[in-house]
């Protein structure tokens, strides 16, 4: 006899579309995302929250993904890179579009993880200079070591 693992209905709205799931309390958010929703901007880099790269907003406030499980949240507001610039002619999001502009990535791994912390930073309003952008980016990891460029795309997209 084998026994099911429970699961548990949650309802999120991903990237302003309603979405309901049924998962094992034990999946967490980015697993989630990926594994149900097919979201695969998030990464799963360390699977320990300390390279920033499974990054996204929950109700507008970045955390990583990796470190929370998706039962926890029904019925909140879930933004992934996927759903970043809205745009239905595919127009980027001026961070998006900054990093663009300033080269601000290389593989390209952590960059949908590093675009939604600099959001997240610019709606928190910790933009003054580049020594603020470097300390509230510090919890997302390049391997590619593509921070000035990372830093100059932020300043940019603050109108700096």
């Amino acid at each position: 006899m084998s026994i099911e693992p429970a699961a548990d209905e949650v309802e999120l709205r991903v990237n302003g579309d309603p979405r309901r799931i049924r998962v094992d309390p034990r999946v967490t958010l980015l697993d989630a995302l990926r594994d149900e929703f097919g979201l695969t901007g998030p990464k799963k880099g360390c699977d320990l929250g300390q390279c920033g790269s499974c990054t996204v907003l929950l109700d507008g406030r970045r955390i990583t993904s990796c470190l929370t499980f998706a039962v926890m949240h029904d019925g909140r507001e879930v933004t992934t890179i996927e759903g970043l610039g809205g745009d239905p002619e595919g127009e980027l999001h001026p961070v998006q579009r900054a990093f663009v502009d300033h080269d601000a990535f290389q593989c390209g791994f952590c960059t949908p993880g590093q675009i939604m912390a600099a959001v997240a930073l610019l709606d928190e309003g910790h933009a003054g200079d580049d020594d603020e952008i470097r300390e509230w980016m510090s919890g997302n990891l390049c391997r590619c070591a593509a921070y000035p460029n990372i830093v100059t795309a932020i300043a940019a997209a603050a109108g700096r």
